[in-house]
């Protein structure tokens, strides 16, 4: 398994993984002043576009959190008095659960290239499942389109898109499913609370069907979520013969089928 949520990681709260390895990422680098070198002319300030430059007492310094690494300052710094170091972004992990091994990970506030990060657990989950002849690599990835997405997708053989019922979550399906298939990946939809809303539910599988995407399974408004997670469970652990465990089972089994 691999959590390529990594702006807002969740699985461990389930899983509860026991941690074997960490290891840092470096993402963009960011700048620094070199104060015995710096003029105080103030022009990194008047160039930065992030307000990233901070002027105390003609004492300049950079504001870590502000900086987007774009390197502005250090190009135009008439002193050379900048310089762009590495940034210690987050950290990423390979664990061991009680499924199996999880490789997930944690970026820092604020910090960029998620999807730089995303490929890097992605292809260590992979050369490890490789290692260990794991059939199937099950990567959770993020919401939205952007790159931290198209990282998680990148060759993947089926994106199961979990959408449901409202018509916020309806126009970001369709957007999910437009970029599944500009990579040519093969796409099945999920509908979680499908019966909180029948009307829209509705709509999604009329959507589907014209788009040729399968719906595998509609997972009903239930408890059983709030309670398995309190107890840090499985929905399938926490109620094997529940309504929910029942469907996400059928989902399994039909995800399957599309596979082979």
């Amino acid at each position: 398994m691999a959590d390529c949520d990594v702006d807002a990681p969740d699985l461990h709260l389930v899983l509860r993984p026991d941690i074997k390895e960490s290891f840092n990422y470096f993402g963009m680098k960011k700048a620094n002043i070199l104060i015995e070198k710096c003029t105080a002319c103030g022009r990194c300030k008047k160039l930065c576009r992030f307000d990233a430059v901070n002027n105390t007492n003609r004492t300049y310094s950079i504001n870590k959190m502000n900086c987007q690494g774009c390197g502005v300052c250090y190009e135009f710094c008439p002193s050379d008095a900048i310089e762009l170091v590495e940034n210690l972004s987050g950290k990423w992990f390979f664990s061991e659960t009680r499924f199996g091994p999880m490789v997930h990970a944690l970026l820092e506030p604020a910090e960029e290239n998620s999807g730089k990060l995303v490929a890097a657990i992605k292809e260590y989950a992979k050369k490890l499942g490789a290692k260990e002849e794991k059939q199937f690599l099950l990567v959770d990835g993020p919401p939205g389109i952007g790159c931290p997405v198209i990282a998680s997708i990148a060759g993947a053989d089926l994106v199961i898109i979990v959408t449901e019922p409202s018509v916020s979550a309806l126009h970001d399906m369709l957007r999910a499913a437009d970029l599944a298939q500009h990579f040519h990946i093969p796409t099945a939809i999920c509908i979680n609370k499908s019966d909180i809303n029948p009307e829209i539910t509705d709509e999604i599988i009329k959507t589907a069907e014209k788009r040729k995407i399968s719906v595998i399974g509609k997972v009903p408004f239930n408890e059983d979520f709030l309670n398995a997670q309190i107890a840090q469970k499985c929905v399938v652990e926490f109620s094997p013969k529940g309504p929910v465990a029942a469907e996400l089972k059928k989902i399994w089994q039909n995800a399957l089928k599309l596979l082979s």
